[in-house]
């Protein structure tokens, strides 16, 4: 082996360069596969959960999601988080509004509130179950329906 001259400089370095890039490459697309591992992982545990709480009603399913759901956002992928996010988010302005106002979410009646419960606390429900059903509501939830379809296979729920 000779060694290493002026002229072997310039090589050396693209070979380092090279060799760093490769690496750096291969180390980011193992986090993504990663992250992608852990979110299917996550999708499969909770899609009985999922089934039995989307089973028990609109609202009243979506609330007793609400474990799975943070769960599952905990671990999302990058490009899903801001979908969950939003469906989180208006999941938890109706819990707010139902724990405000003293209301029991499986016995809340929308079409007959509580002939007691303060026209307030009647108005900020409304208000927080209309943003939970409402269209960027449906599409975020169409898009991590989608998107546990198509990367992971699977759907969200049974």
């Amino acid at each position: 082996m000779r060694p290493l001259s002026r002229g072997d400089l310039p090589l050396l370095a693209v070979a380092v360069a090279a060799v760093t890039l490769t690496g750096v490459l291969l180390l980011d697309r193992g986090d993504d596969d990663d992250a992608y591992d852990s979110y299917c992982s996550a999708v499969e545990e909770h899609r009985s959960e999922l089934g039995s709480a989307l089973d028990a009603g609109k609202e009243t399913g979506l609330l007793r999601a609400l474990p799975a759901f943070e769960d599952l956002a905990a671990k999302a992928p990058e490009d899903i988080r801001d979908e969950w996010r939003i469906v989180i988010d208006r999941v938890r302005e109706l819990q707010a509004a139902l724990d405000t106002a003293g209301v029991d979410a499986a016995s809340y009646d929308f079409a007959k509130p509580p002939a007691d419960l303060a026209a307030d606390d009647r108005k900020a429900i409304e208000a927080a179950a209309t943003r939970l059903g409402s269209a960027d509501t449906a599409a975020a939830l169409a898009g991590v329906e989608q998107q546990a379809r198509d990367v992971c296979k699977s759907p969200l729920s049974l």
